[in-house]
C-alpha cells in the first residue's frame, strides 16, 4: 500500500497531536469535582440514639460580612516592616485587637480570576483558568456568593469587573472597574472608595465585597520596593479603619456581630509579577476581625499558615450557609473558639462530611485513606458525646470526651483536605507514558523516512505483510493485558481506564500499529535502504514549508498579543519561532543536499544549504560573475558547503546562549546577566574589545567572495560603524584612557565621518555594507537592547545615502544592472 507524502505528513501530525493531548491530559488532570447533581441536604448530627434533633444548619455566626480584597497584598505588607510603618491601624488589630491573622498560601496559577474562584468556591482552579482570565465566563460552580444570593442575602460589590463577569446576576448593587489599564493606580481605587460612606450608612445589605487593584498595578509598574507602595498601603489602612469603625458603631444596635475580612488574591515578586515562581508570590495576608473574637491582654498570636481555599468554608459557616460542594479547604477553627462545644463539633462535622463526600467521588479506594478512617472514628466518638450531652451529663467525662472529639476532627480535616488537594497535584502516569510512546513512535517513523521522504512527491510503502500483521496482533494483546492490569490494580482513577472498552482498544491498536510500522521501516531500511519511491507526476503546489511556517508563526504571534501575560513574556514566543525557523532551514538544506534536481536520492559529496540560496545576491559577493541557479550545488567548495549545512545548528546554539545573555520578561528581568555586565561603565573596555572582534569576524566571513574594491569599502564601512559607537560614548578607542564621553564636537565629527564614508563608496559595495550593518545591529542589540532604535537610525540613514548616491551617479550603470538582476 502506497501513501503519498502529504497524506503521510498529515497523518503523522494528527497522531502527534493525539499523543501530546494524551500526555497533557495526564500531566494536567482536571479539577476535583464531586458531582453535577444539586447539593445534598445537611448531614444529621451523629448520635448513638434517635433522639438527636441536629439535622439543620446552625444560625449564622455574623450578621454582616465585609470582604476587603487588595490585589497583590503580600503577607509582609501587613505582618512585616512595611505593615508597621505604613499600616499602623492594621498592625494594631493584628497585635492587640480582637482578630485572627493568617498567612494564606495561594496555589498556582496565581492570576486574579483563578484566585477569586478559589476564594469563593474553595476549589483549586486549573491552568486553563489562566486563559479564561482574559474574558471570564459566568461561574457555574457551587460557591459562597451563589449560596448567599439563593438564601436571600443582599450582596453588594465594588471593584474589579472580573467579579461582575463571574456573577452577572448576583449583586443587588455593583460598580466594576477595569483592570486593563495597569498604569492607573489612583482612579481605579477611588472609584471603589467613593461608594464606601454611602453604603456603610445604609443597613440594607448583608455582604459587602471590595476589590482594590491599585497595589497590584504599582507592583507591575515599579515593583514592591517603590515609594508608591508605602502611600498605597497607608491609603488601604485608612479605608480599613473607616470600615472597622463603622461596623463597631453599628454592632451596638445590632443583635449579631459583624466580620471584617482583609485578604489578598496573590502575592508579589521582587520584580512586581505574580507567576508563582517564588514564596513571595504565593504568600498573602489574611486578617479576620470581629467583636465576637476574644483576646487576653498581652496575648501574642503569630500568623498561622493556612491555605487560601480555607476562606470559602469559613465564610459559608459564618453566614449560615452550606459549604460549597467542591471546596477542598477546612474551616478556620480559631473563628469559633468562643462558641459552645456542641456548635464547634457540629461545624467540624459538617466540614468533615463535605470533604469525605468529595474524597469518595474522586478516589475509588477512599476507604484506604487515613483521613477517612480518622473521620469515621471521630464520627463515632461524636455520637457518643451527643448521647451523653442529651442525657444532661455535665461531668468532667463529657468535657474530656468533647476535647478528644475536637482533636480527632481537626486531624481528620487536615488529612482529608490534603488527600483531596493531592488529587490535583498527582499525575496520571499511565496516560503520560502512553502519550510519550505515541510521540516517540511518530518521531522514529519520520526519522526513518529521511532523506527519501524530503521530496514533495514521495510515496510511502506501508507494510501489510503477514509478518507485520502477526507482530501487530502480538503487540496489541500485550498492551491490552497491561491495560487490564493497570486499570484493575490502580489506587486512583485513570483517564484511559475511564474510557469505554472500544475507545481504549482503539488507542492501544494505534500504538501497536505505529510500533509495527517503525519496526518494518527499520528492517527495510537496513536491508535494502529503500523505503520510499518517487512519484513521476510533478507537483503544482508552489508553497513551501517555509512559507507555511512564516505565515503560521506570524499569525500565532499576533494572536498571542491578545493577552497581557503573553505580552510580558513575548520573548518566549520569539525564542520558539526562531528555533522552529532554524530547524526548518536545516530541513531544507538537508533536502537540497540529499535530493537531486530530479528528486532522486544522490550521494552528498558536499552538502549545500538553503541559506546560501537565500543570500543577498551573487553580485554582492562576486561582482564579475553572474548569479548561478539557486538549486545548483556544484559551485561551492566542500568546506563552505559543510559550513552552510552546519550553520542552522550553530544558530540554534547561539540562540540558546543569547537567552542567558539577556534576561528579560516578568520572571527573570531583575536578575543580572552578561548583557548588564557588558553595558556597565566599569566594563566598557571589554565591550569595546568584543565589538571589535565581532566586526573583524564579519569582515573575515564576507571578504573572501568580494572584489578588492569591495573589500576596502567593507573595511572602511566597518571602521565607520565602530567610530559611530565611540561617538555615542558606548565604546572606546584604543588610545582613549578613560570612559568619559567625548565632546559634542568630536562626537559629531566622527558621526559625520561615518555617514560621509557611506556616501563615498561605490554602489555595488553598499549592499555589502548594509548587510554588515544588519549583522552588527543584531549582535549589538543582544548586548544592549535599548540601543536597537539607535542602530536602526543608522541603518535607515545608510539606506537614504544609498538612494541619493545611486541617483546621482549615472556612470555606475553596470553595478546598478547587477543589483537589479539580484
Amino acid at each position: 500500500m502506497r501513501l503519498g507524502c502529504g497524506a503521510f505528513a498529515a497523518g503523522c501530525v494528527a497522531v502527534e497531536v493525539l499523543g501530546v493531548a494524551l500526555f497533557l491530559r495526564g500531566f494536567f488532570p482536571p479539577p476535583v469535582r464531586s458531582s453535577s447533581q444539586p447539593a445534598p441536604p445537611a448531614a444529621p448530627e451523629p448520635s448513638a440514639g434517635a433522639s438527636s434533633s441536629g439535622t439543620k444548619l446552625l444560625p449564622p455566626l455574623f450578621g454582616k460580612v465585609v470582604v476587603m480584597l487588595i490585589d497583590g497584598l503580600r503577607d509582609d505588607f501587613v505582618f512585616g516592616s512595611k505593615g508597621v510603618k505604613f499600616m499602623p491601624y492594621t498592625t494594631y488589630l493584628v497585635e492587640e485587637g480582637a482578630s485572627h491573622s493568617f498567612v494564606a498560601e495561594a496555589k498556582p496559577p496565581t492570576v486574579t480570576m483563578p484566585r477569586i474562584k478559589a476564594l469563593v468556591t474553595g476549589s483549586l482552579p486549573g491552568f486553563v483558568d489562566v486563559v479564561r482570565n482574559l474574558n471570564s465566563p459566568a461561574l457555574l460552580e457551587d460557591n459562597v456568593v451563589t449560596r448567599a444570593t439563593a438564601a436571600g442575602k443582599r450582596v453588594i460589590f465594588y471593584g474589579d469587573e472580573t467579579w461582575v463577569k463571574l456573577f452577572p446576576k448576583h449583586f443587588v448593587e455593583y460598580d466594576g472597574t477595569t483592570s486593563f489599564f495597569v498604569s492607573d493606580y489612583t482612579e481605579v481605587d477611588d472609584n471603589v472608595t467613593r461608594h464606601l460612606d454611602k453604603v456603610l450608612k445604609r443597613g440594607d445589605w448583608d455582604v459587602l465585597i471590595l476589590h482594590y487593584l491599585g497595589l497590584d498595578h504599582i507592583g507591575h509598574i515599579s515593583g514592591p520596593s517603590s515609594p508608591l507602595i508605602g502611600r498605597k498601603l497607608s491609603e488601604m489602612d485608612s479605608i480599613l479603619m473607616r470600615i472597622h469603625t463603622s461596623l463597631q458603631s453599628e454592632e451596638r444596635e445590632a443583635l449579631s456581630p459583624s466580620l471584617l475580612v482583609l485578604c489578598g488574591d496573590h502575592g508579589m515578586s521582587e520584580s512586581g509579577g505574580h507567576g508563582a515562581a517564588s514564596l513571595e508570590e504565593v504568600s498573602t495576608a489574611l486578617l479576620l476581625t470581629s467583636s465576637a473574637f476574644s483576646r487576653k491582654p498581652g496575648e501574642v498570636r503569630p500568623p498561622e499558615r493556612v491555605q487560601q481555599t480555607d476562606l470559602a468554608a469559613t465564610l459559608a459557616v459564618g453566614l449560615g450557609l452550606p459549604i460549597p460542594q467542591h471546596s477542598v479547604g477546612r474551616f478556620l477553627f480559631p473563628v469559633m473558639q468562643g462558641r459552645a462545644m456542641r456548635e464547634q463539633l457540629r461545624f467540624l462535622h459538617l466540614n468533615a462530611v463535605q470533604l469525605s463526600r468529595l474524597l469518595q467521588a474522586s478516589n475509588p479506594v477512599y476507604e484506604r485513606e487515613p483521613g477517612f478512617e480518622q473521620f469515621k472514628m471521630s464520627e463515632r466518638l461524636h455520637g457518643n458525646w451527643v448521647r451523653l450531652y442529651l442525657e444532661n451529663n455535665n461531668s468532667e467525662v463529657l468535657l474530656n470526651l468533647g476535647a478528644k472529639v475536637r482533636r480527632q476532627y481537626l486531624g481528620a480535616l487536615k488529612s482529608l483536605s490534603r488527600a483531596v488537594s493531592s488529587q490535583v497535584a498527582q499525575y496520571d502516569i499511565y496516560s503520560m507514558v502512553l502519550g510519550t510512546v505515541v510521540v516517540l513512535e511518530v518521531l522514529a517513523l519520520l526519522l526513518l523516512s529521511i532523506p527519501q521522504a524530503l521530496g514533495a512527491a514521495a510515496e510511502l510503502e506501508v507494510p501489510l505483510s503477514p509478518v507485520c500483521s502477526l507482530l501487530f496482533y502480538l503487540a496489541f494483546l500485550l498492551l491490552w493485558a497491561m491495560h487490564v492490569v493497570v486499570c484493575t490494580s490502580a489506587e486512583r482513577s485513570r483517564y484511559l481506564c475511564s474510557l469505554t472498552w472500544p475507545m481504549a482498544g482503539g488507542v492501544l491498536a494505534l500504538v501497536s500499529a505505529l510500533l509495527c510500522g517503525v519496526l518494518s521501516a527499520l528492517t527495510r531500511t537496513c536491508v535494502d535502504g529503500k523505503l520510499l519511491r518517487r512519484n513521476p507526476t510533478p507537483s503544482s503546489w508552489r508553497w513551501s514549508e517555509l512559507d507555511f511556517l512564516t505565515l503560521a508563526g506570524t499569525a500565532g504571534h499576533v494572536l498571542s498579543l491578545g493577552a497581557s501575560s503573553f505580552i510580558e513574556e513575548e520573548h518566549q514566543t520569539w525564542y520558539f519561532l526562531v528555533s522552529t525557523l532554524c530547524l526548518a532551514l536545516c530541513h531544507e538544506s538537508y533536502r537540497a543536499c540529499f535530493l537531486g534536481e530530479d528528486g532522486e536520492p544522490r550521494h552528498c559529496s558536499s552538502p549545500a544549504s538553503a541559506l546560501q540560496d537565500r543570500s543577498v545576491s551573487c553580485d554582492v559577493l562576486e561582482l564579475d560573475q553572474a548569479c548561478q541557479s539557486p538549486s545548483s550545488l556544484d559551485g561551492l567548495g566542500g568546506r563552505e558547503k559543510y559550513m552552510a549545512l552546519a550553520s542552522p545548528w550553530l544558530v540554534l546554539g547561539c540562540c540558546r546562549l543569547l537567552r542567558s545573555l539577556n534576561q528579560t520578561g516578568v520572571q527573570w528581568a531583575h536578575r543580572p546577566d552578561l548583557g548588564h555586565w557588558l553595558t556597565s561603565s566599569e566594563h566598557q573596555a571589554e565591550l569595546s574589545i568584543l565589538s571589535a572582534l565581532s566586526l573583524l569576524a564579519i569582515f573575515a566571513l564576507v571578504q573572501s567572495r568580494c572584489s578588492p574594491l569591495s573589500k576596502g569599502a567593507l573595511a572602511l564601512g566597518l571602521l565607520g560603524v565602530y567610530c559611530y559607537r565611540t561617538a555615542t560614548g558606548h565604546l572606546l578607542f584604543p588610545w582613549q584612557q578613560d570612559s568619559k564621553d567625548l565632546s559634542s564636537d568630536l562626537a559629531l565629527g566622527r558621526a559625520c565621518f561615518c555617514y560621509a564614508l557611506l556616501s563615498s563608496i561605490p554602489v555595488s559595495a553598499y549592499i555589502v555594507l548594509v548587510t554588515a550593518l544588519r549583522y552588527h545591529l543584531f549582535i549589538w542589540s543582544v548586548f544592549s537592547p535599548k540601543l536597537l532604535y539607535e542602530g536602526m537610525h543608522l541603518l535607515v540613514t545608510a539606506a537614504l545615502c544609498l538612494c541619493f548616491t545611486a541617483v546621482g551617479r549615472s556612470s555606475t550603470k553596470a553595478d546598478t544592472g547587477r543589483i537589479a538582476r539580484c
